[in-house]
């Protein structure tokens, strides 16, 4: 079976998305390959998703918000949204998943915390379903 390819997106690639690759590299290492893009991406990842993250101990902190792109999407397998709405070009024969996931921009760390440890639990279903 070749590997899988999971596309997390969000608008600014800056918070859920990177935090949800972030987990997925880490717990699934080589087993799926990981992108992530934003349809008006940041210039930097937002400071208190680095800081949850590292306190679950995965290092995003040197991660760059990337454009979405058409071949972005084309080479996923799996698309993950996260509140990009029509932004997301839809491919056939693709899956597409559309979590629910508050916007961590501009909130405290125990609101960051909760949205990283809902997108832990998401991730670690989905390399579940993607690895049985």
């Amino acid at each position: 079976m070749t590997k899988p390819t999971v596309l997390f997106v969000c608008v600014h690639n800056a918070g859920r998305s990177q935090m949800a690759a972030g987990f997925l590299q880490s717990l699934a290492g080589d087993r799926i390959e990981v992108l992530s893009a934003g349809s008006e991406p940041k210039d930097q990842i937002n400071p208190v998703a680095v800081s949850a993250m590292a306190e679950a101990g995965i290092d995003i902190a040197n991660n760059t918000p990337k454009l979405l792109t058409v071949d972005a999407v084309k080479e996923s397998d799996v698309v993950i949204t996260m509140g990009c709405g029509d932004a997301c070009p839809i491919f056939p024969g693709k899956r597409y998943e559309d979590w629910e996931l508050d916007d961590p921009a501009g909130q405290d760390a125990a609101t960051v915390r909760r949205i990283r440890d809902d997108i832990r639990g998401r991730v670690e279903k989905l390399i579940d379903e993607l690895t049985a």
